[in-house]
């Protein structure tokens, strides 16, 4: 069963949509039930100013999607680099067993953005 925030992000996503001139853009699936995610971030002075995500998935992925970038938006992008699928659920308040799966997409997702804007800054990805 889903929480009412779960229920919340899946009825009413935050941060829908895809940033043109994104400076990092980061992709995750899951082959097993179809549920593909992208993570576009916006960087200024180190800190994620602008978060925004498009997704095929089902009700889980789209309330993850929607809480992992409302967990990374303004944050410091270190920070934002070290959200985990569990701090996803906790947000959420949890997820139905069969539905974990979904907090790893973002969580990888945006662990992907991140390491693109840093490769494209010309940062190796250990001085994020």
């Amino acid at each position: 069963m889903y929480t009412d925030i779960a229920i919340e992000h899946f009825t009413n996503p935050r941060n829908v949509g895809v940033i043109e001139d994104y400076d990092g853009m980061g992709e995750a699936g899951d082959p097993s039930c179809g549920d593909y995610l992208k993570i576009y971030i916006k960087v200024e002075n180190d800190f994620v100013k602008d978060i925004k995500f498009k997704v095929h998935g089902c009700a889980g992925a789209i309330a993850s999607s929607s809480m992992t970038t409302e967990l990374a938006k303004n944050k410091p992008v270190m920070a934002a680099f070290a959200i985990t699928e569990g701090d996803i659920i906790n947000a959420l308040g949890g997820l139905p067993e069969e539905k974990v799966h979904c907090s790893l997409l973002g969580a990888l997702a945006l662990k992907k953005a991140i390491i693109d804007y840093a490769k494209t800054r010309n940062k190796d990805d250990n001085s994020l």
